[in-house]
Parts: C-alpha cells; sequence; structure tokens
C-alpha cells in the first residue's frame, strides 16, 4: 500500500538529506520552494499527509505556507522545525491540534520517524482517493500501525527512572486504552518484572544466547509476558553477566519490529551511554528524562542535554520532574536544565512500595491517589494533549539564586 506525499518547505541543506530519508521509508517528499508552489501541489493532489515547514529563516513566508495548508477542507498538519531558543518564545498554543514543532539540531532519521508518528495520530490511510481522518483504531496490517517508541532515561540512577515507566506505562494502558508493551532495558539494575510480581519469565538473553549461527531470534511478542494491567513486559536479561547475545543493533531492531502490533513501547533504560543504549536512543520517538530536585540528578541532566546534540537526540529530550512537591522551584529546574518540564510527580512515599510488594501499580492499586493523577497527567503529555494547568505549583525556594541564566552545575 502506498503511503502519502510529505511536503517539504526547509532550506536546501535540510531538505535533500530528509527528503532522502523519507523517499527511503516509502514516502513521496515534495520539495517546496515558494507558498503559491505549495498552493498549486494541493490543488491537484489529495495524498499530501504532513508538511514540513521551517519556522525561521522567512518568518512571515513561514505564515504563508500555514495559511495555505489551513485553508484546504481538511487542514495539512504541520511540522514546524525551529530552534530551542525561538521555540521558547512562541505562542504554540495557537497551533492546530495536529501541528507539531521539532528543534534544531535533528537528524533525518530523526524526522522521518517525527513523520511516521503524525500520520498515525491522525490516522492517515491511503486507499487511493486521497487521505481519510479516521477516529477509528487502524488495522494492525495496516503500514501506519508503528507505536511510539517512548524511552526513560537519565545518566544518575535513584531518580524514579524504573517507578515512571511502569505507571506510565500502565496510565496508557489502563486509563488511555492503548496496547502498551513495557521494555526492561536495564541490563544492570533492571527490576521491572520482579516489581511487577513477574517470575521465572523467559528474557532475551535467555532466548537468544544459544542461537546456531543464522538462525533468527526469538521476537518481543514471543517473549512478552502478561500482566493483570493488561500491558506486556520483556526483560532483556535477569542478570548482569553473559549479556554478549545482547548486540544493540540485534536489540535496536527487535524493537523497531514490535512497533507493529502495539500503540507504545516503553523502555527502561540502564543509567550509562552504553552502545546498547545509545542505538536504543536512536530508535525511541522520544526520550523523557526523570529528574529529582537535587544538584546531582541536576547536574547529570545538563550533562545529558550537552550530550544530546552529538547523539543527535536533543529533539527528543523532555523533562520528567520526579518528587515535585518537596519544595523546589520547578522554573528554576527547567532554567538550570535546559529542557521543559513535560510533566511533575510528586513522591509516592509508602503507595510505592506497596504497589511494588503487591506486583502492581500505583494506577492500579491507587487510582484515586494525587500520585496516579500525575502519571495520568505525563500520559496525557505523551498522546499530545495540552496541559490544562499545572499539576502541581511550581512556586517554593529556589535552588540556585540566578533567575535569568541557566545556572551551572
Amino acid at each position: 500500500m502506498p503511503r502519502p506525499a510529505i511536503a517539504i518547505a526547509l532550506p536546501a541543506a535540510e531538505a535533500a538529506p530528509v527528503a532522502a530519508e523519507l523517499r527511503e521509508a516509502g514516502f513521496e517528499p515534495i520539495t517546496i520552494t515558494r507558498p503559491d508552489q505549495l498552493e498549486a501541489v494541493l490543488a491537484e493532489r489529495r495524498d499530501v499527509a504532513v508538511a514540513i515547514l521551517d519556522g525561521e529563516t522567512d518568518f512571515d513566508e513561514s505564515l504563508e505556507y500555514y495559511s495555505v495548508l489551513h485553508d484546504q477542507e481538511e487542514a495539512i498538519a504541520t511540522l514546524m522545525v525551529v530552534s530551542q531558543r525561538t521555540l521558547e518564545r512562541l505562542n504554540t498554543s495557537t497551533a492546530g491540534a495536529d501541528d507539531e514543532y521539532l528543534t534544531r539540531p535533528y537528524s533525518a532519521e530523526s524526522m522521518r520517524w517525527r513523520i511516521e508518528a503524525m500520520c498515525i495520530r491522525s490516522h492517515t490511510i491511503d486507499d487511493g482517493s486521497g487521505p481519510v481522518l479516521s477516529a477509528d483504531a487502524l488495522d494492525p496490517d495496516l503500514w501506519g500501525q508503528r507505536a511510539t517508541v517512548i524511552s526513560i532515561f537519565n545518566p544518575k540512577g535513584g531518580v524514579g527512572k524504573t517507578t515512571i515507566a511502569m505507571n506510565l506505562a500502565a496510565a496508557l494502558q489502563i486509563r488511555k486504552g492503548k496496547r502498551v508493551l513495557l521494555v526492561d532495558a536495564d541490563t544492570v539494575t533492571g527490576h521491572v518484572a520482579v516489581s511487577l510480581g513477574l517470575e521465572q519469565i523467559q528474557t532475551v538473553v535467555d532466548s537468544w544466547s544459544d542461537l546456531m549461527e543464522g538462525e533468527t531470534p526469538a521476537s518481543f511478542v514471543d517473549l512478552a509476558s502478561h500482566h493483570s494491567s493488561g500491558m506486556r513486559i520483556v526483560a532483556l536479561t535477569a542478570t548482569p553477566l553473559h549479556t554478549d547475545a545482547l548486540e544493540p543493533e540485534r536489540v535496536a531492531d527487535a524493537i523497531t519490529t514490535i512497533r507493529r502490533g502495539f500503540d507504545y513501547v516503553v523502555v527502561d533504560l540502564h543509567p550509562s551511554y552504553s552502545a546498547l543504549n545509545r542505538a536504543i536512543f536512536d530508535r525511541s520517538d522520544k526520550i523523557l528524562v526523570p529528574v529529582t530536585p537535587d544538584v546531582p540528578a541536576l547536574r547529570a541532566a545538563v550533562q545529558l542535554r550537552d550530550i544530546a546534540s552529538e547523539l543527535r537526540i536533543r529533539d527528543r529530550l523532555a523533562m520528567v520532574v520526579n518528587r515535585a512537591n518537596s519544595g523546589v522551584s520547578v522554573a528554576d529546574m527547567e532554567r538550570t536544565v535546559g529542557m521543559p518540564a513535560m510533566a511533575q510527580v510528586r513522591s509516592g512515599g509508602l503507595l510505592l512500595v506497596h504497589a511494588a510488594n503487591a506486583g502492581r501499580t500505583v494506577i492500579e492499586m491507587y487510582p484515586r491517589e494525587k500520585i496516579a493523577e500525575d502519571f495520568d497527567a505525563l500520559a496525557d503529555r505523551v498522546l499530545g494533549v495540552p496541559m490544562a494547568a499545572p499539576a502541581l505549583k511550581g512556586g517554593g525556594f529556589r535552588l540556585f539564586s540566578r533567575s535569568k541564566a541557566p545556572a551551572r552545575v
């Protein structure tokens, strides 16, 4: 089944690699240089699903492009490419429901996956008569059924990474009705399966270690265990020893393959910049960075922000403030880390302990507690639901004295 066309109105140096990447993925890229050219294309074709615009070089021209796209009978979803500084100054609340922003620097591959995700969300189906926007679930056999991959990572341990991974996955499954696969990719201290009461599961290492040369490794679907919440769980290993079978690209390829058949894949990563983690970064649509309001956690997040440009993942990072009811200013944390706070999660205290001892998540055991509401709000942010109001007030004492410039940690 043919994929839709993607209009590209970017500077030539960016348009060429983006077009090549999209073409390789099966899309039809159409490079545009003027608003009237875009208008002519849309008058002739009904299979343009997304338009990629440059939001900085000539902002007035960008507005002309945007006007053309939204004057159609069915508005065309727009991906606006800007710098982080420009994005912070924009009033994004006026954007259409299907419009998104991508910050520079970015890779052609990250652009491709963003386009994939936008097409999934708009449920664009090309049946030869042009795109049809449907609110119904897509058939898993259709090209667009690709899960969004959300990785949870911070180079510092102890920030609540696994707790956020498990409860975000549960919120997406239980409260949002999504099909979720939770992957425990922490090869050193991973304990997702134990925390969720799953015993004697077959791990990826168990399955892949004895493969003969040329044999095809078992898929994550085959290895995934069912949890009472409805989500499925797969663990890479139960021990940090003897993980040679976990070749980074093979694991990353398995995650890419599993995108069909699920709505979301949530990956809990070990706090390191290992080759395995970097391979998974490349396949992730979003990387959530849990940060607690303490100097070591903030310093680790700043380090990640700086390294992210080299890894070409800067545009995919979003901070989740954990233990946000500690009295530290969230706005101050945002300035310090240089990332917007996607959501805030308060301390769960003994609720998390009781849930883990029962092999469940707080979403299941304590659905009316405030912390469950926080995870519900985080799931909304992942789904693209705009934040109506902060779940927690950002006031309180300031962790750093400066307020206008990012503090050094």
